[in-house]
């Protein structure tokens, strides 16, 4: 397991790489919610009431900041997190 400290703005979140054998689990918190890579569920997420962002195809914590917000729950679109904004815009928010 790999853990990280993201800095955006003057804020820090958590980066955190969780290797399997197929596909690693990749995720990023802020104070207010996480964005996560597509080994995670949205539907969990969201019947917790947790702000979660969702992105897909990543490997990394850098490919999670860089790739595109494929879902949202409704705590994070009540945010101002959309579909196409990057895991970095997303987690901006979410700190």
């Amino acid at each position: 397991m790999r853990t990280q400290q993201v800095e955006l703005n003057g804020k820090t979140g958590l980066g955190i790489e969780v290797p399997f054998n197929k596909a690693p689990l990749v995720l990023a918190k802020g104070s207010k919610g996480f964005v996560m890579c597509g080994f995670l569920n949205v539907e969990a997420a969201e019947k917790l009431g947790e702000a979660a962002a969702m992105v897909r195809g990543v490997k990394t914590i850098e490919d999670l900041l860089d790739a595109k917000v494929v879902a949202t729950t409704t705590p994070a679109s009540q945010l101002g997190i959309t579909v196409g904004m990057t895991g970095r815009q997303a987690l901006e928010v979410l700190l």
